[in-house]
């Protein structure tokens, strides 16, 4: 029998105290750790949990300015909102649900209703500091891991508000480090969202004017079709577009929060637009041909939202009020009168949106009897067998690791090989090209369809009718690190880039790392993912070490890779900045523009030539 104890008694409950639940629950609280690499990380949920408080008081008519400063990794926010009542600061920062929102009359919209916001920023934190100012009294307390360090308090000349400064605990978010690219885009979002609110982060300044539509127009870089359709109401405002890419580009947001995985209020948002189309035009038109090359967001106010987690970014509410009407019903409500009167009163934009409608529609029908004879041919290529290694779970499953399903498209058969025999078969698949891809440069979706390869992996990621029903979270592209893979990888963001913009977007597609060198001395091995990492290693363990150099992921046995594609595996994800058009960048990487494309690559080639010499 196993020397594990199986002894369940009294002495085997535990209670832990204060926010010690947070600190060994946190994904309760916070989801991911991570290391700042990706914005759903938790040091950005314990910035926004602060801001949202701030945020919270300019709604409620206090405080017009929000100063953000963010330096070597430590966050300080200054509001000037009324301030926590002063006696109530300790138990407002350290005191599980406890707090001023559970009071309608007091907090009626608010993005955090549990009372747990700061406190989980407090007990993760190495360094939690919160100072309230209010008539001219401050108290300031201190804390380190969540347990109280010191209090003051004085008399002081400061406006009224609550300033808050926090450093998140290391040995929680190891090695972290705060993308400011990634706040200045939060912080973009708090401004469009709050009309008349002045965030100052880092000494830049953020005020919008126009709402959603400074969102839009600060967010297409593609000619829009028509100018933006912006329509206001109470607790409700939309706007939206048609440009010329493949895909949709939908933001969403309640109560401020920007809700990155959507919920009911963008599905809602969704629906209503195909509906009141069909309605104004009289028209049979399909929701795909309607959405398709649509720009636009929805924000909405929500009594007492209800999020799917703690971090906030998708909506789970069903109604909008305790007694009110449901989102759906309010959000199809408002588009139907609002939509249609501006159509009628727009009848040039309105011939614009059914011209762009049909254009979808017919080149949808044009490739209607081209999939018929490509699933013909799937079963002749033996899609499940040969092509795709399939895994069991998928994305949309009712199971808990459904977020981490992942596919890896590889080169060559013995790649993929080495991958299907490591991998985790539950979560993970494995889709093998057979040599390289088509150059989709400048085609159609018609000639991309009659191609057999990426047909093929269009049906592997079951995105032939849109990404709402990808089955897996992960698109991993895993290519060689030489010239050929290299070449392999720039075809398949080409692809992706240009039919399937929506999975970039959304974060889905990445990039598979894997170690250029094995470096091992008497009993270890050690893997470095660049010349550099491999120096350090060599010089560490001195002499008598011996230097593998991966040529191709070929070459990495199944039993080594196992340790790059498991719990410590290193992605780079594939992001677009606002600033990046589509066309624009798929015209420079795989256009004609062969001195300018030169010259970059000249500029940017020294920082990797290096690793590419060694892999040569």
């Amino acid at each position: 029998m196993s020397e594990i104890s199986s002894i369940y008694n009294d002495d085997s409950i535990v209670t832990l105290e204060g926010l010690e639940h947070i600190r060994h629950r946190l994904s309760m609280y916070i989801g991911r750790r991570g290391d700042g690499s990706e914005p759903i990380d938790g040091i950005y949920i314990l910035l926004k949990e602060v801001i949202d408080n701030s945020i919270d008081e300019f709604t409620m008519g206090f405080g017009k300015n929000i100063n953000i400063t963010i330096e070597d990794g430590t966050v300080t926010v200054r509001d000037f909102g009324r301030g926590i009542p002063l006696g109530s600061v300790e138990v407002a920062s350290s005191k599980m649900n406890t707090g001023g929102k559970f009071d309608d009359k007091v907090f009626k919209k608010s993005v955090g209703l549990n009372g747990v916001g700061i406190k989980a920023v407090n007990a993760l934190s190495k360094m939690f500091y919160v100072q309230s100012f209010r008539e001219g009294e401050s108290v300031a307390i201190t804390y380190s891991c969540g347990k109280k360090i010191d209090e003051l308090k004085c008399s002081t000349k400061e406006k009224n508000g609550t300033l808050i400064r926090f450093t998140p605990d290391e040995t929680i978010f190891e090695l972290y480090k705060y993308n400011l690219e990634f706040v200045d885009t939060l912080v973009h979002n708090y401004a469009y969202l709050n009309v008349g609110l002045i965030l100052n982060f880092n000494g830049k300044e953020f005020l919008s004017k126009n709402g959603l539509l400074d969102l839009l127009n600060d967010s297409i870089n593609e000619e829009s079709l028509y100018p933006p359709i912006h329509l206001k109401g109470d607790d409700i405002e939309i706007v939206m577009t048609h440009g010329s890419n493949y895909g949709e580009n939908l933001y969403s947001f309640v109560n401020g929060q920007n809700t990155i995985l959507g919920g009911t209020h963008l599905s809602a948002y969704k629906e209503s637009i195909a509906k009141t189309l069909r309605e104004f035009f009289k028209k049979d038109l399909s929701s795909a041909d309607v959405r398709q090359s649509i720009v636009g967001a929805i924000s909405i106010k929500v009594q007492e939202p209800e999020f799917e987690a703690q971090t906030k970014v998708q909506l789970g509410s069903k109604y909008l009020y305790k007694d009110g009407p449901t989102i759906s019903k309010f959000v199809g409500d408002f588009m139907k009168t609002e939509l249609d009167n501006y159509l009628h009163k727009n009848l040039d934009v309105a011939d614009i949106i059914l011209k762009k409608i049909q254009e979808s529609e017919r080149e949808r029908k044009a490739i209607s009897g081209i999939r018929k004879d490509a699933k013909d041919r799937i079963k002749k290529a033996s899609l499940h067998n040969k092509k795709l290694r399939d895994c069991r779970v998928h994305l949309g499953d009712k199971d808990s690791r459904a977020l981490e399903t992942t596919i890896f498209i590889t080169e060559g058969d013995s790649a993929s090989g080495s991958i299907t025999k490591s991998r985790d078969a539950n979560i993970q698949a494995v889709f093998s090209l057979k040599g390289k891809p088509l150059n989709c440069y400048k085609m159609t979706k018609k000639e991309v369809y009659e191609n057999e390869e990426l047909y093929l992996l269009q049906a592997a990621l079951n995105v032939e009718d849109g990404i709402e029903n990808l089955r897996y979270n992960n698109i991993v592209i895993a290519t060689d690190a030489d010239v050929d893979g290299m070449h392999i990888r720039l075809l398949l963001l080409t692809f992706f880039l240009q039919f399937y913009p929506d999975l970039i977007r959304t974060g889905h597609i990445n990039i598979l790392q894997t170690p250029l060198f094995r470096v091992k001395d008497k009993k270890n091995n050690v893997y470095c993912y660049s010349t550099d990492e491999k120096n350090k290693v060599v010089n560490k363990i001195g002499t008598g070490s011996e230097i593998t150099r991966f040529k191709g992921l070929g070459e990495i046995s199944p039993d080594e890779f196992i340790y790059f594609i498991g719990k410590d595996i290193r992605l780079d994800n594939v992001r677009l900045s606002k600033d990046e058009a589509i066309s624009e960048l798929i015209e420079f990487y795989m256009g004609k523009n062969t001195p300018e494309r030169q010259k970059f690559i000249r500029n940017n080639l020294r920082s990797n030539i290096d690793n590419v010499e060694e892999v040569k």
